[in-house]
């Protein structure tokens, strides 16, 4: 019997990659539509939730994630649907080195915090959960992600933007393989605890190491420049997002991997993408070395809320 998952915030990075993903293993996919749909109803009959929604830019988190965790408990208890979160690392707060399962999780920020509390309350209702934890996100079409927004944003240029110290190695989730892992994961979720934290290692490397890859694929000088966040400061009091960053400035400033430990354990067959492929993602079609000029990585999926 084909299965089937509810994909919420379809139109986002990880909702879109969830649906080729689950499509592309077999599953009926239904896309949830935040302005007809209730959330309940929406989910009757599905076997697994990904929850995909996030507000943008950071906004109002205090209130929107409760709000949001709620539904989705809701819905998920009156299907007995299992849910599939992106997890992230702000939960451990300012701890170099290797985060995993059993890193103390001291979150001292306000979005740390929220995501501490909404993971809770996944794990006291009873739903059955599983929290796929990433570093920073990378997609192929760009879509918001680091690259796109912050490391590339002048790469036709020949520069590469670093937040910190060039040399910060910091922990990068390809967008497709965390969502393919998260099939493999709804595939055998019976075999799981009823809530599953589990790092996804994904790749670690730094500005620096970014810099040599794209200027050897390339054939391009590259060079790489420091963020100013001077002008954060000077926005914060007009602008949310500027404040919001802010607060997260310590995360790119801590050198961190995630362990690979419990999902190799979990999922000892999974093949990531190459370290070389993700680092190049992020370039532009007339710039990368192995894309055609105009085409683009996704795959067309039929439209409508149920595919």
């Amino acid at each position: 019997m084909q299965s089937t998952v509810l994909i919420l915030g379809g139109s986002g990075k990880i909702g879109s990659r969830a649906s080729e993903a689950f499509w592309n293993a077999g599953w009926h996919v239904r896309q949830f539509n935040r302005k007809t749909d209730n959330m309940i109803t929406a989910a009757q009959g599905v076997d697994v939730i990904v929850n995909g929604l996030n507000p943008p830019a950071y906004h109002d988190w205090e209130r929107t994630i409760p709000a949001i965790t709620a539904q989705v408990i809701a819905a998920a208890k009156a299907s007995n649907a299992t849910v599939i979160i992106p997890g992230n690392i702000y939960n451990y707060g300012d701890q170099p080195g290797i985060l995993d399962v059993d890193t103390p999780q001291n979150a001292h920020t306000k979005k740390g915090r929220v995501r501490i509390a909404m993971e809770q309350s996944y794990q006291a209702s009873g739903v059955r959960t599983i929290v796929l934890r990433a570093g920073n996100f990378i997609d192929p079409d760009g879509n918001g992600d680091i690259m796109s927004m912050l490391l590339m944003r002048e790469i036709a240029k020949g520069t590469l933007t670093a937040a910190a110290d060039p040399d910060t190695l910091q922990a990068y989730a390809y967008v497709p393989d965390w969502a393919r892992a998260a099939v493999q994961l709804a595939e055998k979720r019976h075999e799981l605890n009823a809530f599953e934290d589990i790092p996804f290692p994904g790749h670690s490397f730094t500005a620096n190491d970014l810099r040599r890859c794209v200027a050897q694929a390339t054939g391009r000088k590259i060079k790489v420049k420091r963020f100013p966040w001077w002008i954060m400061t000077v926005l914060s009091p007009f602008w949310e997002l500027a404040r919001e960053m802010r607060e997260m400035r310590y995360l790119y400033e801590m050198p961190h991997t995630i362990s690979a430990k419990k999902f190799d354990r979990l999922l000892p067959a999974f093949i990531p993408t190459g370290p070389r492929d993700v680092m190049l993602a992020g370039l532009p079609t007339d710039i990368h070395p192995d894309k055609a000029m105009g085409t683009s990585n996704s795959i067309a999926l039929p439209v409508g809320n149920s595919i």
